[in-house]
């Protein structure tokens, strides 16, 4: 089953920056405006995603990164429950997955269900902000700090200061 096969990782702090990528400015923003944060999700498809996995796995020193495997659709309810039964964080979207990519089905029920159970969820394109991510740093959103007040009052966590309200 893939939800079996969720791995949980303790990052080192000394991982290479250069590694990192798109990834980089969305740590640094979490870090600033959640420090409270030590837990990081992801729900994606680790074989299809595997290069965004390493990036991201780069850019979150200092961060526990549990993945959730999903091959399809069809794994978002096992998804949610393993997530919330192991009460991460915050969550974080790989942007290009082909399961849970921002703008999907998959990622607006994901980023529902994770808001209800009051966990935010962070994007690195202004399509994630869009559909309820709290926080949205990165490429995808031309390099501003972008952020969904609404969202973040249902879940109660702070906006990040300096970030675009959309």
């Amino acid at each position: 089953m893939a939800l079996k096969r969720s791995v949980i990782l303790s990052l080192v702090l000394g991982v290479s920056a250069l590694s990192a990528g798109d990834y980089d400015a969305m740590m640094a923003a979490i870090k600033k405006a959640w420090p409270q944060v030590n837990t990081l999700a992801v729900v994606c498809d680790a074989n299809g995603s595997k290069a965004a996995l390493t990036s991201l796995t780069g850019a979150a020193g200092g961060f526990k990164l549990m993945v959730v495997d999903v091959k399809g659709p069809q794994d978002m309810g096992k998804a949610i429950g393993a997530l919330t039964g192991r009460k991460p964080d915050a969550v974080i979207l790989i942007a290009g997955d082909h399961v849970v990519g921002d703008g999907s089905s998959a990622a607006k029920f994901l980023i529902e269900r994770m808001a209800a159970v009051k966990v935010p969820t962070a994007v690195t394109t202004e399509a994630g902000v869009k559909q309820g991510a709290i926080l949205g740093m990165g490429p995808g959103t031309g390099g501003k700090l972008l952020s969904n007040a609404k969202v973040a009052a249902v879940v109660g966590i702070g906006v990040p200061a300096g970030a675009t309200s959309l």
